[in-house]
């Protein structure tokens, strides 16, 4: 298992190198690849990277002036990867040939040849921040809007029980740095269009409780965005409004995608354990928040069955 000096030292050694984000990308997993792509570019490396899903028009800025994937690299490292299968179209091609695996998730499988993982780490994209440290980058703007995206979206604007008084320190200085926090909060966490408006309240008006109201879903159908006209990463921010209601424990947002795919997001409430939920299904993530993907499934099929989980999970922790 490496630590920050160890995964500074491999990079020192690797000049081509491709940086790879989760399937179904947020702002921690591209914050990260962002900040490490720029930092390692700043240090003279070829450095490309690659995501196995669309990326949201809103992380636009992360990626400005950054080449994708443009040749076979020679080493290959992923950010904030908890599981090769979240990899998600990229896993058949890199999951075995991953070089350096830095992640957060204390749910982490050893996948790549060397690991630094901290799961007491709130964001990934603090990691990274200690890394471009270590690696004497000095870190620029552009960076810095990278890693301060990263904090603020996985620790929802500093207000979930990850955050730390590192967290914190590390926050203040992006802010030092020129970070554009006021900006970055803003239309991560409360700029909505009319069409998001519009798709969140049908799809809350069909929210189901189960548990004994201890469980909240939605769903989400492909056709909710021919009739809104949403973008699916829009909707990315659905997964936690259903653990925001009161006595709800664990909160599950599904969305049909493509080719017969089902993906899961779980939001949970202690004592509940939405990484448990995930597991359970091939994916993964923290206690408080997790993900996965169900294939060949359609959404009431999929519901069913994280149904059934998630009251299993209750009625072991006595709470039915």
């Amino acid at each position: 298992m490496a630590d920050c000096m160890k995964a500074a030292a491999l990079l020192r050694g690797w000049d081509d190198i491709l940086v790879l984000c989760h399937a179904s990308p947020d702002g921690d997993t591209l914050g990260s690849a962002g900040a490490l792509v720029r930092g390692l570019g700043a240090l003279g490396k070829r450095v490309f990277f690659a995501c196995g899903d669309k990326i949201d028009e809103k992380y636009s800025y992360l990626f400005e002036g950054l080449a994708p994937l443009g040749r076979e690299p020679a080493h290959i490292v992923s950010v904030d990867v908890a599981t090769p299968s979240l990899l998600g179209s990229l896993e058949e091609e890199y999951a075995g040939r991953i070089d350096l695996a830095i992640d957060h998730h204390s749910g982490h499988t050893l996948f790549a040849r060397e690991s630094w993982v901290e799961p007491d780490s709130a964001a990934n994209s603090e990691l990274i921040y200690l890394l471009l440290q270590e690696l004497g980058v000095s870190i620029d703007k552009a960076m810095a809007d990278c890693l301060y995206t990263g904090i603020s979206t996985d620790t929802g604007c500093f207000r979930y029980a990850n955050v730390t008084p590192r967290t914190h320190r590390i926050a203040a200085r992006l802010l030092e740095l020129e970070a554009d926090g006021a900006r970055i909060n803003r239309e991560m966490h409360e700029s909505k269009s009319k069409a998001q408006i519009e798709a969140e309240r049908i799809l809350m008006e069909s929210m189901a409780f189960s548990c004994g109201g201890k469980c909240a879903m939605v769903q989400v159908p492909l056709s909710i965005y021919e009739r809104t006209g949403v973008q699916e990463g829009d909707l990315e921010g659905m997964a936690a409004l259903p653990r925001q209601i009161k006595g709800v424990l664990l909160g599950v947002t599904l969305k049909e995608k493509e080719n017969g795919l089902v993906k899961g997001s779980v939001r949970s409430n202690p004592p509940a354990n939405a990484r448990e939920i995930g597991e359970s299904f091939g994916g993964g993530g923290h206690p408080g928040a997790a993900g996965f993907t169900l294939p060949g499934m359609t959404l009431s099929q999929a519901a069913e069955k994280v149904e059934a989980a998630c009251r299993e999970q209750l009625l072991r922790l006595g709470l039915l």
